[in-house]
């Protein structure tokens, strides 16, 4: 009874909260600095649980297992048991900060863990800085008056849908005869800028539109330009430099490109066999097939309803929540962001050329675009908390089948390659935004507005990815404030011994 009863007692010293202070600062919007000051007390408190675990069982030379004297075992084992309390006690004072102070987190603490030392004396002091989302008032969301603009597909849209499909299982055929738009072109180009080549582009293939846009550029005569040319010809097409690239001294100039073709490609469109239809996805018949295709273009087409309705009101609502964005902020979420666009794109119907025009465009004015996309995430997660809406399984399971159907692998696939990615959470994240976006429109009063189909509205547009102008890479680690993460103050002590 005795033994259970002291069992008992140290468990519960074991799981008791860590007696510690906590100093917030912020430094920026969304920023916290916060110091932890642990009393050497709660240190040795830790310590002397870690002792008791070990005694027992420490196999020291000269003793039988367990027999050791605890002098002799804390001495020989100090540096591994005091490595053992750091992790412990960052693990646990960290969870008690972030559940206890008045902020929400948004990323993880950044510090570096291995300059982070218990002193042999004192109090344990450290230091972090993490994200936090913006404080603003939630703004009212019941009654707004919107308007909803909705789309009809017709038959000839089917049509042409089905034929883009098809131009993608084409065979290519190089051919003597001048390239004419919608032919493929096999190109490698030098772009220069004041007589100087700033980047090369090997042998790629584009599809002959009239503009040909790339991650920090846009040629938008590329199809009037390279019209006509044959195999072996060279020429130069302006350039534009997007407004939105890093290097502000470059943005919107004008870049010469010399496109060198090896080869013009003709298409031959294949026929709609049966053998051919099991091929491109199992499809039992053409109307099957053009079934599946018009589901693609309604899914397309509610997507971008749900972006007009996203804003329409995020504007409606972004005059009632101020706050600001740091540079820092928005540079660490741009790629975050960007993922999260494209799964939304993928599951919504859309095809990879879609797709590389989305990432080229948001890549052309990256900040702009994340700071933006930033701004409505914290606004709807804020309205999604206080209305306790959440994202279950048969959420995720839809979302999954959906991304599985665009891109014709398994589900079970889709699903480990989004986990491996790291890349469930940004779904979670698009899951409640559209809630938020369907319940505030619910609650709203809508007016339909019948428009024309944009779909084929990129139709003449053909993304590459390259940069132009190679990116810098930068460190996107804030600035320390004390080089070892050590707040001043607790700074080791002497030895005393």
């Amino acid at each position: 009874m005795s033994t259970s009863t002291e069992s008992e007692v140290a468990e519960a010293q074991e799981k008791a909260p860590i007696q510690l202070e906590v100093t917030v600062e912020s430094p920026q919007a969304c920023l916290r600095e916060v110091v932890v000051t642990i009393p050497e007390a709660e240190v040795q408190r830790y310590l002397k649980d870690a002792y008791d675990e070990l005694v027992p069982e420490a196999q020291v030379p000269g003793f039988r297992s367990g027999r050791a004297p605890r002098k002799l075992v804390e001495k020989q084992f100090k540096d591994r048991v005091t490595e053992q309390v750091k992790g412990s006690l960052l693990m646990d004072s960290l969870s008690q900060v972030t559940d206890s102070e008045d902020f929400s987190a948004i990323g993880e603490p950044d510090f570096d863990y291995n300059s982070i030392e218990i002193p042999d004396s004192g109090d344990f002091k450290y230091q972090f800085q993490i994200e936090v989302r913006p404080e603003f008032d939630t703004p009212t969301w019941k009654g707004l008056d919107i308007t909803k603009p909705v789309e009809e597909i017709g038959e000839g849209q089917v049509q042409q849908a089905i034929d883009r499909v098809l131009s993608k299982y084409a065979t290519l055929e190089a051919t003597d005869a001048p390239a004419e738009l919608g032919d493929t072109l096999l190109v490698s180009a030098k772009f220069s800028l004041d007589d100087k080549v700033i980047s090369e582009m090997e042998e790629e293939k584009v599809t002959l539109q009239e503009r040909l846009s790339f991650t920090d550029a846009v040629a938008a005569e590329f199809g009037s330009a390279m019209t006509g040319v044959t195999e072996g010809d060279s020429k130069s097409v302006s350039v534009t430099l997007a407004e939105g690239i890093e290097d502000e001294s470059l943005r919107g100039k004008e870049v010469e490109a010399t496109f060198s073709v090896v080869e013009v490609l003709k298409r031959q469109m294949p026929e709609l066999t049966e053998s051919f239809l099991e091929e491109l996805g199992d499809f039992d018949s053409e109307d099957e097939l053009k079934s599946f295709v018009k589901d693609s273009l309604v899914r397309q087409a509610d997507y971008r309803t749900q972006q007009e309705l996203r804003k329409t009101v995020i504007q409606s609502l972004a005059g009632d929540a101020n706050f600001e964005l740091p540079e820092s902020l928005v540079k660490r979420q741009t790629m975050r962001e960007l993922e999260r666009k494209v799964l939304e794109l993928r599951r919504s119907g859309f095809d990879e050329d879609a797709v590389r025009r989305f990432v080229n465009a948001s890549k052309q004015n990256a900040q702009a675009s994340t700071e933006s996309a930033l701004r409505e995430h914290f606004i709807l997660e804020k309205i999604a908390e206080e209305e306790n809406v959440e994202a279950d399984d048969t959420d995720y399971d839809a979302e999954v089948a959906l991304i599985a159907q665009q891109s014709d692998q398994p589900e079970r696939r889709v699903r480990a390659r989004l986990e491996k990615q790291g890349q469930m959470d940004a779904l979670r994240n698009q899951i409640i935004e559209r809630k938020v976006i369907e319940m505030i429109v619910e609650a709203a009063n809508v007016t339909e507005e019948k428009v024309d189909s944009s779909s084929d509205a990129d139709d003449n547009e053909f993304a590459v990815y390259h940069s132009v102008i190679a990116a810098k890479e930068e460190a996107n680690i804030p600035e320390a404030k004390y080089d070892d993460n050590t707040p001043a103050g607790a700074e080791k002590e002497a030895d005393k011994a």
